[in-house]
């Protein structure tokens, strides 16, 4: 028995080392890789002893605490990791303000704070007085949810900075759930001073000492080294009897962590329906740019977000050095900027750097004099995009695989939003399912 992973991002990697784990011979699993490097998204990137996450900031953080274990063992153990207190903030002109952004009324300018509060109520009033239902789209969810200053001030500008298109193209079933709702009691606190905590999502975070993001996923891949084909792109795949050839060879089972929108060009039996559902699923690229700073501290921050046009096209900035002291050299620091982009638009060029460097300095959150150098990684596929459509083009793409057996995995492999823990989980949930097939087999 063959079986084949396409990809080896972090899905496909935790995947192949939960089917070891579980008993299965290695010596069965492929796994193909387009790039020179394992890891996917979760790769990092080393310049002159500066390290950044390619794909933007990553935090080791999961509530399933087995999965938090099984994550760090794979990175190298405890003793791997560094512990970090979660602290970010939001930049407002030149001001910090508190996360989530109605926690933080307070830091405002009082005008601004007043526009917030006053809208916050009235929407507070009208969900839970008047009983307005939610909104489909997400232009309209936020209004409804936080009130017209918060959207003016906060939601609309920082979130067109990472969609990239009017928010009313977007769905609002996305945030449904994943957005707590703060009890008024403490944004009428916060408005007036009372520090309020605000929900406690990943307030205690875990990042490899050195390396990066990436020591988890190489951690992964050193037991599977002679499995895995690098620099393999995919050229096709076609049934073959009861199984599949992937690029001429025979295998019994395929497991498909590649972008569901790529599948049509190396699957040519997708049928024309679901291949233009598959194509017409929407996605951001991210560019993610190192500062690297001749400065011996940061600010005790994690991250920050920039919601102002004023503050350059970065959306969020990570403070990387903070992450781990071996993430720079000593006595210097670094910063990580990540600028979204749209699907099917040519990346920009070094004027993006400039751009951004130049938002920051307007931000108040470094010198020029103190910039060392900067340095670019782009990914085509970083944020699925949920427009209008994308559910039921979604599902008529989900179906059609798991019917022909290809078994969807991972981020783009089923285009759920997932975060790295949510995908090992879902690939150790997969790998659980599959065993009892494959050791059959």
């Amino acid at each position: 028995m063959k079986i084949a992973i396409l990809g080896a991002g972090v899905s496909g990697l935790a995947l192949a080392r939960a089917l070891v784990e579980g008993g299965l011979d290695a010596d069965t699993l492929t796994l193909f890789e387009a790039a020179p490097v394992a890891g996917g998204l979760c790769r990092s990137k080393t310049v002159d002893g500066f390290t950044y996450d390619v794909a933007g900031g990553h935090i080791l953080f999961s509530k399933d605490t087995d999965t938090l274990e099984w994550m760090k063992t794979a990175g190298g153990g405890e003793e791997a990791f560094v512990r970090r207190d979660r602290n970010t903030r939001i930049r407002f002109e030149d001001r910090w303000v508190q996360y989530p952004f109605e926690n933080g009324l307070g830091d405002l300018p009082e005008q601004a704070n007043f526009d917030c509060l006053a809208g916050y109520v009235h929407a507070w009033h009208a969900r839970t007085k008047d009983d307005t239902e939610a909104p489909a789209d997400f232009a309209g969810w936020v209004r409804w949810r936080f009130g017209d200053g918060i959207a003016d001030h906060f939601m609309d500008p920082y979130n067109a900075k990472i969609w990239k298109r009017p928010l009313d193209q977007l769905t609002s079933d996305w945030v449904a759930g994943r957005v707590p709702d703060a009890p008024i009691e403490d944004v009428l606190r916060a408005a007036i001073g009372i520090q309020t905590e605000g929900y406690g999502h990943q307030a205690i975070f875990w990042y490899p000492k050195k390396d990066g993001f990436q020591a988890i996923t190489d951690g992964m891949a050193s037991a599977l080294s002679t499995r895995i084909r690098l620099s393999t792109r995919i050229e096709e795949v076609v049934r073959k009897g009861e199984g599949w050839s992937v690029n001429g060879e025979d295998f019994d089972h395929v497991v498909c962590t590649l972008p569901l929108d790529l599948v049509p060009t190396f699957v040519p039996e997708v049928p024309g329906e679901v291949a233009e559902a598959m194509r017409g699923l929407a996605y951001n690229g991210l560019v993610s740019i190192l500062v690297a700073l001749d400065r011996p501290e940061h600010p005790d921050l994690s991250w920050i977000y920039l919601p102002q046009t004023a503050q350059g096209p970065a959306n969020r900035v990570t403070y990387m050095s903070n992450y781990s002291p071996g993430n720079a050299p000593e006595g210097k620091t670094s910063l990580m900027l990540e600028i979204t982009h749209p699907r099917d638009v040519p990346f920009p060029g070094s004027e993006l750097e400039a751009e951004s460097i130049d938002g920051l300095i307007h931000a108040g959150l470094l010198t020029k004099d103190e910039i060392l150098f900067t340095d670019r990684s782009t990914v085509d596929r970083a944020y699925v995009v949920y427009e209008f459509g994308m559910a039921e083009r979604r599902l008529a793409a989900l179906e059609w695989m798991e019917a022909a057996g290809l078994n969807p995995l991972g981020r783009f492999g089923r285009y759920d939003y997932d975060n790295s823990d949510q995908c090992v989980i879902k690939a150790r949930a997969m790998a659980a399912a599959l065993l009892p097939k494959f050791q059959r087999g």
